[in-house]
């Protein structure tokens, strides 16, 4: 009996702090790029889901691994430069609308996870287009004191490094 109030008593000690732990929120990084062409010209240099490597500098390979490209469900496996490889999943193609959505399901080698991201390509102004790529993720480590490169604004700085590295070489690539 003793033992049972002690459990207890242990236990509602440690409800409240339990509560305070919150698990990791989600994060959204947005980047854009305004590029000096025509819709149709950017659109056809970034359609491909297996081209990421042809115009991200971050990446050596990118191959389709599993179905076929531009159709929902296929998996590319991304090589990074000097780096780890891993697994995407594209979920929606849209050539009407210039734009795709994918999602990351090999996460092991990455300090995120539950990786969801869309690219988009639309006309700007004076004949110009924008390139819009938004993503959402949760960090992997959980704790309420992560390393930096593994803590909220460590992981927003990765993601947006990736995605600046991506889109200033696309409109270096595309305007010459």
């Amino acid at each position: 009996m003793n033992r049972s109030i002690a459990v207890l008593a242990l236990v509602a000690l440690a409800a409240p702090w339990a509560v305070l732990a919150e698990p990791p929120k989600t994060l959204r990084v947005v980047e854009t790029v305004q590029i000096k062409a025509p819709v149709a010209k950017v659109w056809t240099t970034i359609k491909d889901f297996d081209s990421l490597n042809t115009w991200h500098p971050g990446f050596s390979k990118d191959v389709i691994v599993k179905g076929t490209n531009n159709k929902p469900g296929a998996v590319r496996s991304l090589t990074v430069k000097d780096g780890p490889t891993f697994t995407e999943q594209l979920i929606s193609f849209s050539p009407k609308s210039h734009s795709f959505k994918y999602k990351i399901t090999d996460e092991t080698s990455l300090p995120i996870h539950n990786y969801v991201s869309t690219v988009s390509v639309k006309a700007g102004a004076d004949g110009t287009t924008v390139v819009t790529w938004l993503g959402t993720f949760k960090r992997k480590n959980t704790s309420d004191s992560p390393p930096d490169a593994e803590s909220d604004a460590g992981v927003i700085k990765f993601i947006t490094g990736v995605y600046r590295g991506g889109l200033d070489n696309l409109k270096k690539m595309i305007e010459g």
